[in-house]
């Protein structure tokens, strides 16, 4: 009985050793493979981090990036506004105009579908803003006023000092070009011919042209295509946080933020460029 019962102890002990080892194994194993998955994302990152300027190329937005399109937003409307000095005060109106278009543009949706028609859209907003002062108006007035405006944004737009020179030295440098913009195909290609920079570019993508816009993939997808460039040697430069950083970073490109303003990054933004700068000549001394 008692042979018998050292052998079961001893055919147990075997289990445990067995069970041990299978056990260090097994966790051998683990360690191995987070040391694996953790080695291939520092690579990943160190890839990421070691392209340094210059790239193959570079995907760069038109309104302001190439193109200073907001300095005259409040001088044009503040002019407009003064067309309905004889049914109320124009300031009035224009205090209810700028709340009105920050809440309109403040929609994906809206600002999708009031890109494709600005005039339109500005005189929704005008509109909007009238019935929000308790004004009736002659009919028209607000499609007068949204006009104004919109002729007014169209006459002062204008390249950023030493935008139209640094495209000069990019192509000199022979990095490849895609001038990507949103808005209606009329209105850009306007902007493009009359400050002469198809010429830069080796390929041009029109919202309003090629059927999507930013921050939609198939966007940085057929420019680059286009050019025949690669995630991994393209950066993408713009003013807008989500369109011209947070879309392509996620495609695997560099990207670079256009603070024109020198406002910096807004509190809390989850979006983080790996590049800012306040003029597109900047881009030269990256």
């Amino acid at each position: 009985m008692a042979l018998s019962e050292e052998a079961a102890s001893r055919s147990q002990e075997r289990l445990s050793a067995t069970w041990l080892s299978e056990e260090a194994a097994s966790r051998s194993q683990e360690r191995l493979s987070a040391t694996w998955l953790f080695e291939e994302a520092a690579s990943r990152s160190q890839e990421r981090l070691s392209a340094t300027w210059p790239p193959k190329a570079l995907l760069i937005d038109l309104d302001n990036t190439i193109l200073d399109d907001d300095s005259s937003v409040v001088p044009c409307w503040r002019d407009a506004c003064l067309l309905a000095v004889s049914h109320m005060d124009p300031e009035a109106l224009l205090a209810a105009v700028h709340k009105t278009r920050d809440w309109y543009w403040a929609d994906a949706a809206r600002h999708k579908a009031g890109r494709a028609d600005l005039r339109a859209a500005s005189a929704r907003i005008v509109e909007m803003a009238l019935e929000a002062c308790g004004c009736t108006t002659p009919k028209g007035l607000a499609r007068r006023i949204g006009d104004a405006y919109r002729d007014g944004r169209e006459a002062a737009i204008a390249p950023f000092p030493g935008a139209i020179e640094t495209l000069a030295e990019l192509q000199k440098r022979n990095i490849l070009l895609a001038l990507i913009t949103n808005g209606d195909a009329v209105v850009q290609r306007t902007k493009i011919d009359r400050f002469k920079l198809s010429g830069y570019f080796g390929h041009i993508l029109i919202e309003g042209e090629f059927g999507f816009g930013k921050p939609e993939p198939e966007v940085y997808l057929a420019a680059m295509k286009a050019l025949g460039a690669e995630p991994a040697g393209t950066w993408c430069v713009g003013d807008n946080l989500e369109w011209e950083v947070a879309a392509p970073q996620a495609l695997g490109l560099r990207a670079v933020w256009h603070d024109f303003a020198g406002r910096g990054l807004p509190a809390g933004s989850t979006v983080k460029p790996d590049y800012v700068i306040n003029r597109l000549s900047d881009l030269l001394n990256l």
